[in-house]
């Protein structure tokens, strides 16, 4: 059975409506004056602001190769473009869906078995890797925000603890992962758990021999793939070095959008903001499109750096139109399109050596 397909339905409208209602509460209760947010994006400069949309598309792409880097290394036939579409997707379906940290992956593992990729094992560890890298990059990012604050001499101790209490819990998820994606015995035990567990609750009624050997045949060739990481750093450092150049787009983004107001901030107010930002949206909340929280929390972490209240509301609205709204429209045409024009099995995975749990 294949996984539903996401629709545009009435819930796509209605719950970012009322997320950007709150976001404008939210401005109303800091008395922002509304007026001056719209004179203030009035006369941004058109130029700079196509130039910071340009670059975060550009943040996309290079994701992408981040990703694709670990997926030709484990054997993977996915063609750079049709990857492309594949994190797009990703992007429409973390903006629909309220578990905006783990949807855009179940969705590519989707779509690569779906189109015979290769193994169901080895994508879900190019995927597993892939977000590992980048949560270690986020880690670095606020490691060097930490720094910024206290050489900076201007240290905000709400930003301060947050960058700390962020820092703290993505490393805590990180030893996690690692401690679970390369314990083989683990996994296996997890496995030979429930299925006896559910073997013991249906008395005997539930036969489980053939789930559980798929799910056997799965998690070795997942920790097959993990162990190759591990023992070939190469292609663990193609990957980084595309996901830093993702990761320097990004923050040009609000940087260029600050610029086209006529007032620049500098990087260090970027990077500290950009990271915690970040570190908060990955968090799943169960609200589609995760609208009006993360432009609240953009908007204080703005105002305790020191930005006049009105230019930080108005470089998030900006800001926002590229990284939300710019990303998803251009993300469900990439789903209408895939969904019309499926791929063809080049002949790399074949009815021969495809898994058990393919449809």
């Amino acid at each position: 059975m294949q996984p539903p397909r996401p629709k545009l339905g009435w819930k796509s409208v209605v719950f970012p409506l009322l997320g950007l209602v709150g976001f404008f509460i939210y401005i109303y209760f800091f008395h922002v004056d509304i007026l001056g947010i719209l004179s203030t994006a009035k006369d941004a400069d058109p130029i700079i602001y196509v130039i910071a949309i340009a670059f975060g598309m550009l943040e996309v792409f290079f994701f992408t190769i981040s990703w694709h880097v670990l997926t030709n290394y484990l054997a993977i036939k996915i063609p750079l473009l049709r990857a492309y579409l594949y994190v797009w997707y990703g992007i429409y379906v973390d903006t629909i869906v309220p578990a905006q940290s783990i949807s855009g992956e179940v969705t590519r593992t989707y779509l690569c078995t779906r189109d015979k990729c290769g193994p169901f094992g080895k994508i879900v560890a190019s995927l597993y890797m892939h977000r590992l890298l980048g949560m270690a990059l986020n880690v670095v990012a606020l490691i060097v925000g930490i720094a910024l604050l206290t050489f900076g001499g201007n240290v905000n101790p709400i930003v301060f603890n947050a960058l700390i209490f962020v820092a703290a819990a993505i490393v805590g998820i990180i030893s996690l992962m690692i401690v679970l994606g390369f314990k083989q015995q683990w996994t296996l035990r997890v496995i030979n758990f429930v299925t006896n567990l559910a073997h013991k609750i249906s008395f005997g009624r539930l036969k489980l021999g053939n789930l559980k050997e798929q799910a056997v045949e799965i998690t070795e060739h997942f920790h097959d793939s993990m162990k190759e990481f591990r023992h070939n750093p190469k292609a663990l450092g193609g990957s980084i070095f595309y996901l830093i150049i993702s990761w320097m787009l990004s923050l040009s983004v609000p940087y260029l959008v600050f610029m086209s107001l006529g007032h620049p901030v500098t990087w260090s107010i970027i990077i500290v903001t950009s990271a915690i930002f970040l570190a908060v949206k990955a968090i799943p909340i169960g609200v589609p499109f995760e609208v009006g929280l993360p432009e609240a929390v953009m908007t204080t972490l703005y105002i305790s750096m020191g930005i006049n209240p009105a230019l930080a509301a108005t470089a998030t609205i900006l800001v926002r139109i590229i990284t939300l709204w710019f990303r998803f429209f251009i993300g469900f045409a990439s789903q209408q399109w895939l969904e019309l024009k499926p791929a063809i099995p080049t002949g790399a995975f074949t009815e021969k050596t495809k898994f058990k749990t393919d449809p």
